[in-house]
């Protein structure tokens, strides 16, 4: 029992190899920049009307009881970033904190969660990109659309997702380029996205009806399932939108790549979260006050759709316009902390170690950034939106949990550690964020749930088969 909950070493977590160290090239201002372009935006651009088909106008709700969760949980985060500043996120501080064992199965819930987030926003992007075209051949009379076969997967009538393939294949090509050139590229970016969600608040906002609130929660607070079996409620819509928040995970999982992680670690987490969550209750109370939730409710471009709605095509041609410029943002971000979860799992040995190896011009992983790349084109090029970002929410919580737990057994295992940044309030914030998880967890739908266990049994198989000895760990080296 003891060789499956082997750990790491805390003390030796930055030390590594030549040819397998990350370069640290960014600030706090990148880390900010990657945590807002992480979490704003399929979240708020595309799964709002998810949400608010879910739960109605208490969609509003929803926002809020996941933004609580993931607050507590980003705390969390902080603390354990700034105290173990090396990649992998919750990965590395289960490793060390929890044990090998333990970790993989983290680790390999970041797989799936990373894995399905890009590919969710792939396919975001792909519905506004598709609006697009529509407009530009509306405007124009120009015939710029590609034929349905190739603009959606077999679920939509189609045979495959061409554009989200493409755009996944761009920002993995930036990715390679070099982290700090990708990490300045986004900062611009979400500057662009703030603006297109200012320029929808402040249109929206005057058109509010206080009658599209009412009823406020058509479908309750907790989980249920209606007559044509499709789980409704709050929860049930928090546990979708939940989504939106976690973008702060990708912060984490720069630590080896940040120039002074004691500082701008936590100011990357908490800064970006608490400016999203902020923009998010906002947007969200705009956009149901303007309009009933039915009509936006299963738009592929549910902001853009309400601006076309109440007589705004400019305002809706620039939210499609900067969704299409800015979206893949998220894509950058989600991209670079699943890359880096690759890269460190490979660096331990629990997957192929030939995978992380580091570029000497780039200073980045080639060819786990292909690698990742390949597989989330394959997603994203069939699969169903709701579908996979519910699928992805499930390994994000497990991840959540598991960064809770470690901050609550090293306040008690090494309480005089030296913590840059200590939790307030930790025996609190943490089982607040362990519970709420879990109830997040429960309220998933019931087939979400089961996917997810298939995918960590496959998971124990493979570090039975594999891993489990072709750890460094194992091989009596501490990495």
């Amino acid at each position: 029992m003891q060789s499956w909950l082997r750990r790491k070493d805390i003390d030796k977590l930055t030390v590594h190899e030549e040819g397998r160290r990350l370069v640290p090239t960014l600030g706090w201002p990148h880390l900010v920049a990657l945590g807002i372009g992480a979490i704003v935006g399929t979240g708020i651009y595309t799964l709002i009307g998810v949400g608010a088909d879910k739960a109605g106008p208490a969609v509003l709700l929803s926002f809020i009881v996941a933004g609580v969760v993931c607050a507590c949980a980003a705390l969390a985060y902080a603390e354990m970033s700034t105290m173990m500043p090396a990649a992998g996120s919750a990965y590395t501080y289960s490793y060390t904190v929890l044990g090998e064992a333990i970790a993989w199965i983290v680790g390999w819930s970041l797989i799936l969660e990373y894995s399905l987030v890009v590919s969710t926003v792939a396919v975001g992007w792909s519905g506004y990109f598709a609006g697009f075209l529509q407009w530009v051949h509306t405007q124009t009379g120009w015939y710029v659309m590609l034929p349905t076969a190739l603009m959606a997967g077999p679920h939509a009538g189609g045979v495959i997702n061409l554009p989200a393939i493409v755009i996944t294949f761009l920002v993995a090509g930036m990715l390679i380029a070099g982290t700090r050139e990708s990490a300045t590229l986004n900062a611009i970016l979400v500057v662009f996205k703030l603006i297109a969600l200012a320029v929808f608040i402040v249109v929206a906002l005057p058109a509010f009806d206080s009658a599209n609130l009412t009823p406020f929660m058509p479908y309750g607070f907790p989980k249920s399932i209606d007559a044509e079996g499709v789980e409704r409620g709050v929860m049930a819509a928090a546990a979708i939108i939940f989504f939106a928040f976690y973008g702060f995970d990708a912060i984490s999982t720069a630590a080896e790549e940040t120039k002074n992680p004691g500082r701008d670690l936590s100011i990357g987490i908490i800064g970006s979260m608490v400016g999203c969550t902020l923009i998010y209750v906002l947007v969200a109370l705009a956009a149901v006050g303007a309009m009933s939730f039915t009509v936006f409710g299963k738009s592929a471009e549910p902001l853009a759709l309400i601006m076309r709605e109440l007589g705004h095509p400019q305002a809706a041609l620039v939210i499609g316009i900067v969704a299409v410029i800015a979206l893949p943002t998220v894509l950058l971000a989600f991209f670079y902390g699943q890359s880096r979860i690759f890269f460190v799992m490979s660096r331990d040995g629990l997957l192929p170690r030939s995978l992380s190896k580091v570029n000497p011009r780039t200073g980045t992983p080639v060819a786990i950034t292909l690698f990742t790349a390949v597989l989330v084109a394959a997603l994203a090029g069939v699969a169903r939106l709701d579908e996979i970002a519910a699928l992805a929410n499930a390994g994000t919580l497990v991840a959540f949990i598991a960064v809770s737990v470690c901050m609550l057994v090293l306040r008690k295992r090494d309480p005089n550690r030296p913590r840059v940044f200590r939790t307030p309030m930790a025996w609190v914030v943490g089982p607040l964020a362990i519970f709420g998880c879990l109830y997040l967890f429960w309220s998933l739908p019931h087939t979400t749930q089961k996917w997810f266990l298939v995918w960590n049994v496959v998971g124990v198989i493979v570090y039975v088969l594999y891993s489990r000895r072709a750890s460094l760990l194992a091989k009596g080296q501490n990495v």
